[in-house]
C-alpha cells in the first residue's frame, strides 16, 4: 500500500477522499479523522501544509458535501496545519461569497474561519513550500491580474490577501442590502456567478426554508459588517490596509468609495452594537493612525508631540514673533531675493513659488485656506516694504506688483489645476485633501479684506485700484462693464467710499484668470458705493474701448493706450494683430503700446503680453520677400522700438519672473548676429524725423542680451569657494541649454499642458528645434574673445591685418592727442585724419568689437605713461560709446579683467587729473559705519581715507570717469544700467575703500541716489571680511527670534528680520536696514558660500541653545515647571520653544538656498551635515537641561535638513529639480544607516543624533513620503533595523510602509512579525 502511494500521487488523494467520505458517512469524530489523515500524509512523505489537500477538501465541500461535519473536518485540518489557512480561505472565498444567498450557513462558517485564521500570517511567511502556496493563492484569487502587482513574496501576498478579504466582505454587505447599485461601477469585481435558486434538502443545512434563510442572511450581513469594523480596529489589519492606501492609491480609491457607501447607507451598520456610522466613517479615513508613532521615553514623547506637523504655537502664547505668519517666512525671503535683480535668473518664479507653497503646506500640514492666506500676506508685505523705497537704478515697485498681481494668480492657477486633475486620494490623504482649493481661495480672499493695513495701494497705482473698485460698483449698479463707461470716469479723485485697494486689484487679477467669477463683487463690504457717486470728466476720452470699436491708431489714441494698461486679453490680441498685419507705422505704434503700461501694469494679461513681445522679436519672412540679406533688416525700426521698450530694469525683471529670460536670449541672438554683421550705412528715417542705423539696433539688442547673464560679474567672484555660485553658472550657452530643455519638454507634463491651453490662440509656440552658440558665429567669436581677455592679457595683434587697421582708425578717431605722443596740441592734418578714420569705420559692429580690446589696451597704457590725459581718456571712451553704444560691453569686460589682474598702478583721485570724491567722501564713510552699526555689525579694521588723497586702480578710475559723464535720463538708462551695475560689482570686489570712493563720486552727480549708493557701498564690507558676514547672520537669527534688545527687534518674527524695506525713514539721516534685507543684498557678493553654510549651521545650534535657556544661568535652567502647554523654563513652554526652533531652521535653510542654490543645498546634505555629526565634540556631563538642548538641536537640524531638501527638490514625485534627489537623499540616508549600525563613530550628543534621525525620518514619513519611494529598499530596511534597536518600532514600520510598492513587502513583514 505504501509503495503504491509513493509511486502514484493520484492514489494518495483517492485514499484521502475515500477516508473523508467514510468518516462523513459515519459522522466520525474530526480528531479521529485527522489522526488517520495525518498517518496517510506522513506515510506518503508529503510536505505540509499541503496545497493539494486544500484543493481537495474545499472542492469536496463545495457543494455536493456541504455538511456540518465536513466543515469540522476542514477546521481540524487548519488547526493541525495540514493545510495553509490563507490558501483555504482564498479557495473558499471564490466559492462561498458568490453563493452566500444559496448557502448562507456556509457563508457564516466561512466568516468564522476568516475571523479565526485570517490573520495567521507569521507561520506562513517561512514555510518550506511557501512559493508553491503563494502561487496557489495567486491563482485562486487572481491577485496579480487584479492589482497589476507581482506577488513575489509572502508579505506582499499577505497585503493583497487581507485587502481582498475586507473588500469582498464590503461588497457582499453592500449587495445584500441592495446598495451596490449606488456605487459608480454598479457591480463588484468579486461577486460573480450569484444565482438564487431553490435546492432540495439532502440533510445538509436547513437552507431551503425561506424564513430560516432570511434570518441567516440578515445575521450574516450584520456579522460581515462587524468583521469589517473589527478589521479597521485591528492594529495589524489597519496597518496592512494603510500600506494599500499608501502604495496602491487607485485601488484604494475604489475600495474607499464602497466603504463610504456602507457608512452612509447600511442599515446593518446602524443596528450594530460595535460602532456607529459616524465612527465607522472616521475609522475608514484614519487607517494610518497606527503608523503614528510615539517615543518610549517621557521626554522624547513630549518632543514628538510638539514636533508633529500642524502643531504650532497656541494663540495665547504667541510671543517672540513666532506666530503663524512666521511659518511663511521662507516665502518672504524668496520674494525679497527675487526683487533684488542683481542676478537675472533663468528660472520661472511661478514654478519656484508653486513648489515652495506646496512644500511648506506639506511640511506644516496647514489647510489650503491658511496656505493661500499666508502667501497673500507675504506678498502684500513685500509691496508695503516698497511703498517708499530708496531712489536708485533698481527694479522694485513694478516688479513687486508683477509678483502680487500676475505671478501669484498664476501660482494659484497651477495649484487649483493640479487639484482638479489630481486623484481624490493623494499620497498624503487628510481631511482637507478632498476640499476644493478653489473654495479655499474664495474664503481666503474674503478674509483678506480684514488686513486693511496691508491693502493700501502705493500712490502710483491708486488710480488703477480705484478703477477696479469702480468696475465692481458699475456691476452692482447694473451697468455693462465693457460699455466704455470707465473711459469717462475720473479714477484719480474719487470719494473715500469709492476708493479701491490692493484687494480689488487681486480680485480682478483672479477673475481675469477664471480663479473667481464676478460674484466676488457681491461679497459683504467689497464695495460700498453707487455709480452716481463717482465723478465724471467732461468731453470724450479715448481709450481701449475706442480701439475695440474700430477707431484708427491716431497719435492721441496711441498716447492714451501707452499710458493706460489693457484689462483684457481681447484688447492685447487686437494690438498684436495690428503689430503683425498693420502698416509699417501702425506696427511701430502697436509695438510702442505693447511696451507701455500694458506690459508694466497690465497685470491681468501680463503673461500674454510678454509672450506676444517674444513672438514679435522674431517676425516671419514676408511672403513677397526675395532679397539676399536677412529679412530681419527690413524690420529694423520695428525691432528697435521693441528693444528700447523692453530694456528697462523693471521689464527685464518681469521677463525674468515669468521665466522667459532663456527664450528672450534665444530671440535676441539672431538680431545681434544679423544687425552686427551690417555696416551703419543701412539706416532708416522714422516718422518723427529721427534717423537710426544698424549699429543702433545692434547696440540695443546686444546690451539687452548682456543683461540676461552675469556678464558684469568679475572673474575672481566666479573662482572662489568649493561650490559654484548661482551667478557663476549663468552664460549664453547655459541660457540656450535651458531654452532648449524647456522647449524639448514642452507640453509633456500635465502642468505644461494646462499652461499652454491658457495661452492666446494667436500665439504660435516656437519651434522645438534646439539652437546653439554655433548658430551665431559672430556672437560666438566675440564671446570667446571676451573669455580670453578675462583669462590672460591681450596678445596676437599683427600689423597690417584688418583688425590692426580698425585699431588704428579707432585710435585716430577717439584719441587724436595720443597719436602725436603728447597730452595736448593739434595739427592742421588732424581734421582730414579724423574724417578718413570715420569713413574707414563704416564697418559692421562685430568687426569694431573685435578690435576694441586692443584699442582700450593702447589707450590705458598711454594714460599710465602720461601720453594721454585722464580727461582725454574719459572723453575718448564717451565718444566711443556714443559712436557704438555696444562698445560699453567691451569697455566693461576689458577694464574688469585688468582690475582683477592687479597690474595697473593706482591713480590719485585728486580733482585735477581724475575726479575727486573729497566733497562728500567723509560723509559717505560715516554713513557706511552708521548703517553697519545700526545693523549690529562692528568692523574695527574698516579703514577710512582721512586726509590722504583717495586712490583707485587705473582701469576702475577710467571706467568710473566714463560713467559719470552720462546724463541720468531715460535715453541713457539702458546703457547706465549695464555699465553702472558693472562698476558697482567691480568696486565691491576691490580693496577698501574703493567702494566708498565710487559711491561718493556718484552721490555728487545724483544726490537723490545717495541713500541707495551708501547702502550699496556698505555691502562691499562683506566681500572683504568674513567676520562681518558672521555678525550679519547672527544679527538675522537674533532679530527673527526676538533675542535682540532693540525696540524694532524685540518681538522678533518677519517684521524684525525684514523691517520696512530698504528705504529712508528718518528725517535726520539714514534709517537702519533690517538685517534680513541687508543679507539678501549682500549674498550675491559673498565669495565663499561654503563658509556661509557652515556658519549658518553653527548659528542655528547657538540659537537653539538661546531658545532653550532663555538666556538663564545653568542653575536656573534646572528648575523646570509644568504648565498647560508642556514643560516650561519659567514662562517659556516647550511648545513655544519648538515653534521658535522651527522658525530658526526655516531662516537658516532659506539663507543657504538663497546663497548657493541647489548645489549648495545638496552639498550640505551630502557632506556638511555628516561631517558635523562626526566632528562635533560632545559634552562630558550635559545634565537634564543639556539633554533638552541636545534634543532640540537634533530636531532643529532635522527641520533644517528637510527644508533644504524641499527648497532644492520640491514635493512632486518628478520634476526637473528632483532628478538628483534620489542620489543625494540616498547618500544621506545611507550615512544614517551606517551610523545606526555602529560603523561610524559620531562626535555629537546621542540625544542630538537620536532626535535628528527620528525627526528627519518622521518628517519624510508624514509629509513627503514620495521621496522615500525613490530610495533603495535595502537602505530603508537598514534604517528600520536601527530604529527598532531604539525601540522606535512604529516609526520603523512607517518608514518602509510609505516607501512605495517595492518596500511594501518589507513593511508587511515587519507588521506581521510584531503582531
Amino acid at each position: 500500500m505504501a509503495e503504491t502511494l509513493q509511486t502514484n500521487g493520484g492514489g494518495i488523494w483517492d485514499t484521502v477522499l475515500e477516508l473523508t467520505k467514510l468518516a462523513q458517512d459515519k459522522n466520525t469524530n474530526p480528531m479521529v479523522w485527522a489522526i488517520q489523515l495525518g498517518s496517510i500524509l506522513n506515510s506518503a512523505g508529503l510536505t505540509l501544509p499541503s496545497v493539494e489537500l486544500s484543493h481537495l477538501l474545499v472542492s469536496h465541500i463545495c457543494w455536493n458535501n456541504n455538511f456540518p461535519i465536513t466543515w469540522k473536518f476542514l477546521e481540524k485540518a487548519l488547526a493541525l496545519k495540514f493545510v495553509p489557512p490563507m490558501l483555504v480561505l482564498a479557495l473558499l472565498s471564490t466559492r462561498v461569497i458568490s453563493s452566500r444567498r444559496v448557502h448562507p450557513a456556509a457563508y457564516r462558517l466561512y466568516m468564522e474561519l476568516l475571523k479565526r485564521y485570517g490573520s495567521s500570517f507569521a507561520s506562513q511567511l517561512h514555510e518550506s513550500n511557501h512559493e508553491k502556496i503563494l502561487k496557489a493563492i495567486d491563482d485562486a484569487l487572481h491577485l496579480s491580474d487584479l492589482y497589476g502587482i507581482q506577488a513575489s513574496g509572502p508579505a506582499v501576498l499577505s497585503v493583497l490577501f487581507v485587502f481582498s478579504n475586507v473588500w469582498q466582505l464590503v461588497d457582499a454587505s453592500l449587495d445584500d442590502e441592495g446598495l451596490l447599485e449606488y456605487s459608480p461601477e454598479k457591480i463588484s469585481r468579486w461577486l460573480t456567478g450569484i444565482q438564487d435558486m431553490d435546492i432540495v434538502n439532502h440533510g445538509r443545512f436547513l437552507e431551503n426554508k425561506i424564513e430560516f434563510q432570511e434570518g441567516v442572511l440578515k445575521r450574516n450581513t450584520l456579522m460581515a459588517v462587524e468583521m469589517i469594523v473589527e478589521s479597521l480596529q485591528s492594529k495589524v489589519t489597519s496597518q496592512i490596509l494603510f500600506l494599500v492606501r499608501q502604495n496602491m492609491p487607485s485601488h484604494w480609491s475604489d475600495f474607499y468609495q464602497h466603504l463610504q457607501l456602507l457608512a452612509s447607507k447600511s442599515s446593518a451598520l446602524r443596528s450594530s452594537k460595535l460602532t456607529t456610522p459616524e465612527i465607522f466613517a472616521q475609522m475608514a479615513s484614519d487607517t494610518s493612525k497606527h503608523l503614528h508613532w510615539q517615543s518610549k521615553t517621557s521626554l522624547q514623547h513630549q518632543f514628538h508631540a510638539v514636533m508633529a506637523p500642524g502643531c504650532f504655537l497656541p494663540s495665547s502664547i504667541q510671543c517672540h514673533g513666532a506666530s503663524n505668519s512666521s511659518l511663511w517666512l521662507p516665502i518672504d525671503l524668496f520674494l525679497e531675493d527675487a526683487m533684488e535683480g542683481i542676478v537675472v535668473t533663468p528660472t520661472c518664479a511661478i514654478d519656484t513659488l508653486t513648489s515652495m507653497v506646496k512644500s511648506l503646506q506639506a511640511l506644516y500640514s496647514t489647510t489650503w485656506h491658511d496656505t493661500f492666506l499666508g502667501l497673500w500676506i507675504a506678498i502684500l508685505r513685500l509691496v508695503q516694504r516698497e511703498k517708499n523705497p530708496c531712489d536708485g537704478p533698481v527694479a522694485r515697485l513694478d516688479s513687486c506688483l508683477c509678483m502680487l498681481l500676475s505671478i501669484t494668480p498664476l501660482v494659484l492657477l497651477n495649484l487649483i489645476d493640479e487639484d482638479i486633475k489630481g486623484s481624490e486620494f493623494s499620497q498624503r490623504e487628510d481631511k482637507q485633501a478632498s476640499s476644493s482649493r478653489r473654495h479655499e481661495l474664495v474664503s481666503c480672499l474674503q478674509q483678506l479684506g480684514e488686513y486693511e493695513g496691508l491693502l493700501t495701494p502705493p500712490p502710483s497705482v491708486a488710480s488703477i485700484a480705484n478703477q477696479a473698485a469702480i468696475t465692481a460698483i458699475m456691476y452692482l449698479s447694473g451697468l455693462n462693464i465693457n460699455s466704455g463707461y470707465l473711459d469717462s470716469v475720473s479714477v484719480s479723485d474719487v470719494p473715500i467710499n469709492c476708493a479701491g485697494n490692493l484687494r480689488h486689484l487681486i480680485v480682478e487679477a483672479c477673475i481675469a484668470r477664471n480663479l473667481l467669477d464676478i460674484s466676488a463683487y457681491t461679497w459683504p463690504g467689497y464695495v460700498n458705493a453707487r455709480v452716481n457717486q463717482i465723478p465724471r470728466v467732461s468731453g470724450q476720452v479715448t481709450g481701449w474701448s475706442s480701439l475695440m470699436k474700430g477707431s484708427p491708431l491716431t497719435s492721441a489714441l496711441v498716447n492714451a493706450l501707452v499710458s493706460c494698461p489693457a484689462s483684457s486679453l481681447a484688447e492685447i490680441e487686437k494690438i498684436y494683430e495690428i503689430a503683425v498685419g498693420g502698416s509699417d507705422d501702425e506696427k511701430i505704434s502697436a509695438a510702442t503700446i505693447l511696451c507701455g503700461a500694458s506690459l508694466i501694469r497690465g497685470w491681468n494679461v501680463q503673461e500674454h503680453t510678454v509672450l506676444f513681445l517674444l513672438r514679435l522679436l522674431s517676425p516671419p519672412i514676408p511672403a513677397e520677400y526675395s532679397g539676399s540679406e536677412s529679412h530681419l533688416i527690413s524690420y529694423g525700426p520695428f525691432l528697435n522700438v521693441l528693444l528700447i521698450g523692453i530694456a528697462t530694469v523693471d521689464i527685464v525683471q518681469i521677463f525674468s519672473l515669468h521665466g522667459l529670460v532663456p527664450h528672450l536670449a534665444g530671440e535676441l541672438m539672431p538680431i545681434c548676429e544679423v544687425f552686427g554683421s551690417y555696416s551703419p550705412k543701412i539706416s532708416w528715417t522714422l516718422s518723427t524725423g529721427e534717423e537710426i542705423n544698424s549699429h543702433a539696433v545692434f547696440s540695443n539688442a546686444f546690451t539687452l542680451l548682456l543683461k540676461l547673464w552675469c556678464f558684469d560679474h568679475t572673474p575672481i567672484e566666479q573662482a572662489l569657494g568649493d561650490v559654484p555660485s548661482v551667478a557663476s553658472q549663468l552664460s549664453p550657452e547655459y541660457l540656450l541649454l535651458v531654452r532648449n530643455s524647456q522647449l524639448a519638454s514642452c507640453g509633456s507634463a500635465a502642468k505644461d499642458q494646462s499652461r499652454y491651453q491658457r495661452i492666446s490662440k494667436l500665439i504660435t509656440l516656437p519651434s522645438t528645434e534646439p539652437i546653439f552658440m554655433d548658430s551665431f558665429p559672430k556672437l560666438k567669436c566675440w564671446y570667446r574673445q571676451h573669455q580670453a581677455c578675462i583669462a590672460s592679457p591681450l596678445s596676437g595683434l599683427t600689423p597690417g591685418t584688418p583688425v590692426h587697421q580698425i585699431v588704428e582708425a579707432l585710435l585716430t578717431m577717439l584719441f587724436k592727442k595720443m597719436n602725436r605722443g603728447t597730452a595736448s596740441g593739434s595739427s592742421s592734418s588732424s581734421g582730414s585724419s579724423m574724417e578718413e578714420a570715420v569713413l574707414r569705420l563704416q564697418l559692421p559692429a562685430w568687426d569694431i568689437l573685435e578690435a576694441l580690446p586692443f584699442v582700450l589696451d593702447a589707450a590705458l597704457t598711454a594714460c599710465a605713461y602720461d601720453k594721454l590725459s585722464p580727461r582725454d581718456l574719459a572723453t575718448g571712451l564717451k565718444d566711443l560709446a556714443d559712436f557704438l553704444p555696444a562698445s560699453l560691453a567691451s569697455i566693461l569686460s576689458y577694464f574688469t579683467a585688468e582690475v582683477t589682474r592687479g597690474v595697473w598702478k593706482p591713480v590719485s583721485m585728486n580733482g585735477t587729473d581724475w575726479p575727486s570724491p573729497a566733497a562728500n567722501l567723509s560723509m559717505v564713510e560715516q554713513q557706511i559705519h552708521k548703517v553697519l552699526a545700526t545693523t549690529g555689525i562692528d568692523v574695527p579694521s574698516l579703514a577710512t581715507v582721512g586726509n590722504s588723497i583717495p586712490t583707485l586702480p587705473l582701469p576702475l578710475a577710467a571706467l568710473l570717469s566714463l560713467t559719470i559723464t552720462y546724463k541720468i535720463d531715460k535715453a541713457n538708462e539702458r546703457y547706465l544700467n549695464l555699465v553702472g551695475r558693472g562698476v558697482v560689482v567691480l568696486a565691491a570686489c576691490c580693496p577698501w575703500p574703493c567702494m566708498p570712493i565710487v559711491a561718493a563720486l556718484w552721490a555728487q552727480k545724483a544726490k537723490r541716489w545717495s541713500d541707495f549708493l551708501i547702502h550699496s557701498a556698505s555691502r562691499a564690507v562683506f566681500n572683504l571680511n568674513n567676520d562681518a558676514v558672521v555678525q550679519l547672520l547672527r544679527s538675522c537669527f537674533s532679530s527673527v527670534l526676538g533675542f535682540n534688545a532693540s525696540p524694532r527687534c524685540r518681538n522678533g518674527g518677519v517684521g524684525a528680520l525684514l523691517g520696512h524695506g530698504f528705504g529712508s525713514g528718518y528725517s535726520n539721516g539714514m534709517s537702519p536696514v533690517a538685517p534680513g534685507i541687508f543679507y539678501l543684498r549682500v549674498s550675491p557678493f559673498i565669495r565663499n558660500i561654503t563658509f556661509v553654510a557652515e556658519e549658518i549651521v553653527s548659528l542655528l545650534m547657538m540659537s537653539v541653545k538661546g531658545i532653550a535657556t532663555g538666556g538663564l544661568s545653568n542653575e536656573t535652567i534646572g528648575k523646570l515647571k509644568k504648565c498647560k502647554f508642556g514643560m516650561r523654563y519659567r514662562q517659556v513652554s516647550l511648545t513655544s520653544a519648538m515653534s521658535r526652533v522651527k522658525l530658526a531652521a526655516s531662516v537658516g535653510a532659506s539663507f543657504v538656498w538663497i546663497s548657493g542654490g541647489i548645489n549648495l543645498l545638496q552639498t550640505l546634505l551630502k557632506e556638511m551635515l555628516p561631517s558635523w555629526f562626526i566632528s562635533t565634540q560632545r559634552t562630558v556631563d550635559i545634565g537634564e537641561s543639556g539633554s533638552v538642548v541636545a534634543t532640540l538641536s537634533g530636531y532643529a537640524l532635522a527641520y533644517f535638513a528637510v527644508l533644504c531638501g524641499l527648497f532644492a527638490w520640491g514635493v512632486d514625485a518628478a520634476s526637473s529639480a528632483s532628478k538628483l534627489r534620489s542620489k543625494v537623499l540616498a547618500s544621506h540616508l545611507e550615512f544614517m544607516a551606517t551610523a545606526l549600525e555602529g560603523k561610524i563613530s559620531l562626535g555629537c550628543e546621542l540625544a542630538t543624533w537620536r532626535a535628528y534621525v527620528s525627526g528627519f525620518l518622521g518628517l519624510l514619513v508624514r509629509c513627503i513620503p514620495a521621496w522615500l519611494q525613490e530610495i533603495d529598499v535595502h537602505i530603508l530596511k537598514s534604517l528600520s533595523k536601527g530604529l527598532r534597536l531604539w525601540n522606535e518600532e512604529e516609526l520603523a514600520v512607517a518608514l518602509v510602509g510609505v516607501s512605495g510598492i517595492n518596500a511594501m513587502g518589507a513593511a508587511a513583514e515587519m507588521i506581521i512579525e510584531s503582531a
